[in-house]
């Protein structure tokens, strides 16, 4: 095969992925191909066992329906920019265009680790979440204890799906730097990890792909595909939670990764001179004087019961207020930072961030343009990101997916992988 077609072929199978039900007169709008070649294409992925495909309805198919959080308004898989009203079917008079969609039984392991449990979820190549598996834990696992735990609940989850299901790459979202090239966590404080490498062993011990990435990256990814940045090319996303501040960048459509896989760290942006030393050595990061401690610890509720936090929040506790006040002036001071520096359309707040956000209303959004130049605000909208406890894991899948939506090919079962893991 040239390289020509491969590459479309990948297009293609992205669009099915990331938009979820579309109809092929559909694909073949949004990629400008010609029908002959969008039939091929789709009858190579149904082949390969990517994707399904089934008669359309009279009244046509909308071009993500069935999965809500599918960011319809524009394809991010290159393949041309999708308008406003994508979603509309392009079936025409006469025999309605045939729907495709995505297999849920290709599906990729999205694990998270964090100081408190390490997660992992088996998503389907249509978003389908089809198990979950949570090891809760005492103290913050070290990277042999974590692997370990992530193969034991991979392979668990796994047997529990069915002898149909094609298991084809994990992906680790780890609240730390990442070397993008080889999978090694350098630095992940609230874990204790130093150069630690993740993706070799783990790819290892479980025969399948292995990539490993910062976890605030991967939300950022996944809020630009699915959440409140969906169709965004330019976003800033701040994910709040038991590991610090998190932060994500994606420029012009992509994830902003810098050298070596380390931009981002927007939790350690300087915001206040007289403040509290972080554990990077420096002092007033913004993860130290806007942290999820600080204001449950004020609010007197569990440090993972959002729904508490918001409920105390909502009774204006003078205590707790105080706390809000510094909160919001730190982020605002580190997002006046971040917009000068990358311009971003969208701000995304996750986490404890965005349940401070709408607590406080549009006043994080009214500080921000007090401090930064009126240019760079002109089309800024702040929002609460849009998936919810799931954004990790969703981007986390996205990374298990990787290597297959560059190069689709015949998924295999566990058996058929060992042997041949590849790390990245």
């Amino acid at each position: 095969m040239t390289e020509r077609p491969a590459g479309n072929t990948g297009r293609v199978l992205r669009l099915v992925h990331e938009l979820g039900p579309v109809t092929r007169a559909e694909l073949t709008r949004l990629t400008g191909l010609n029908r002959s070649t969008t039939l091929a294409i789709v009858g190579e992925l149904v082949e390969l066992g990517l994707v399904h495909e089934s008669e359309g309805s009279a009244t046509g198919t909308t071009a993500g329906a069935g999965r809500a959080t599918a960011g319809a308004g524009r394809a991010s898989a290159g393949a041309g920019r999708a308008s406003a009203g994508a979603g509309r079917a392009s079936a025409g008079v006469g025999r309605p265009s045939p729907v495709v969609r995505a297999s849920a039984d290709v599906v990729a392991a999205a694990v998270t680790v964090e100081v408190d449990a390490v997660t992992v979820a088996l998503v389907g190549l249509d978003g389908t979440v089809r198990e979950r598996a949570v090891e809760p834990s005492d103290a913050p696992p070290s990277a042999a204890t974590a692997i370990e735990t992530i193969a034991v609940l991979v392979e668990r989850l796994t047997a529990g799906i069915g002898p149909g299901a094609r298991l084809v790459g994990i992906g680790v979202a780890v609240p730390g730097t990442v070397h993008v090239g080889d999978g090694v966590v350098r630095y992940a404080p609230h874990l204790g990890w130093h150069d630690e490498p993740v993706a070799g062993p783990l790819a290892d011990r479980t025969g399948l792909p292995v990539r490993v990435t910062n976890d605030a990256n991967t939300g950022a990814w996944a809020e630009r595909l699915y959440g409140s940045g969906r169709g965004v090319d330019d976003l800033v996303y701040l994910n709040g939670g038991a590991s610090g501040i998190g932060g994500g960048v994606i420029s012009a459509g992509r994830p902003l990764s810098g050298a070596d896989g380390y931009a981002g760290e927007l939790g350690h942006t300087f915001v206040a001179a007289n403040g509290i030393r972080c554990h990077c050595g420096a002092v007033g990061c913004l993860e130290t004087e806007a942290s999820r401690d600080a204001l449950v610890t004020a609010a007197g509720v569990a440090p993972d019961d959002q729904a508490a936090l918001a409920a105390v929040l909502a009774e204006h506790r003078p205590e707790v207020e105080r706390v809000v006040d510094r909160q919001v002036t730190a982020l605002a001071t580190a997002l006046r930072n971040a917009i000068h520096t990358v311009n971003p359309e969208v701000v995304v707040l996750g986490g404890f961030l965005g349940v401070l956000l709408q607590h406080v209303g549009d006043r994080i959004e009214t500080e921000v343009r007090a401090q930064t130049m009126a240019a760079m605000t002109e089309r800024l909208r702040v929002l609460p990101a849009g998936l919810g406890d799931d954004v990790l894991l969703r981007g986390a899948a996205e990374t298990g997916f990787r290597d297959l939506l560059r190069a689709p090919t015949r998924p295999h079962g566990r058996d058929d992988a060992a042997g041949e893991a590849r790390t990245a």
